[in-house]
């Protein structure tokens, strides 16, 4: 059986009916939309799309952050003043 990730779900059939009623009475909670009893895709506020976002580009930038500090011994000294 495939985990559904949302508290709130609704079918296909009552999606298609009418989208913008299931988007207000959402809220600002994730919604699983089913077909056949399976989450066909999930609907999200687009301020939490754009967290969900940002909290993957910090994870890619820290991965980066990390990989660079164990090149420390090939950096070059700069002076800012000097740029």
């Amino acid at each position: 059986m495939e985990t559904v990730l949302s508290d709130l779900t609704v079918s296909m059939s009552v999606f298609k009916k009418n989208p913008a009623k299931v988007m207000r009475e959402a809220g600002k909670m994730p919604v699983a939309v089913l077909n056949h009893n399976k989450a066909a895709f999930y609907m999200i506020a687009p301020d939490l799309y754009e967290d969900l976002l940002e909290s993957v580009y910090d994870r890619e930038i820290e991965s980066l952050i990390q990989a660079r500090r164990t090149q420390i011994a090939d950096a070059i000294e700069v002076d800012i003043d000097k740029l």
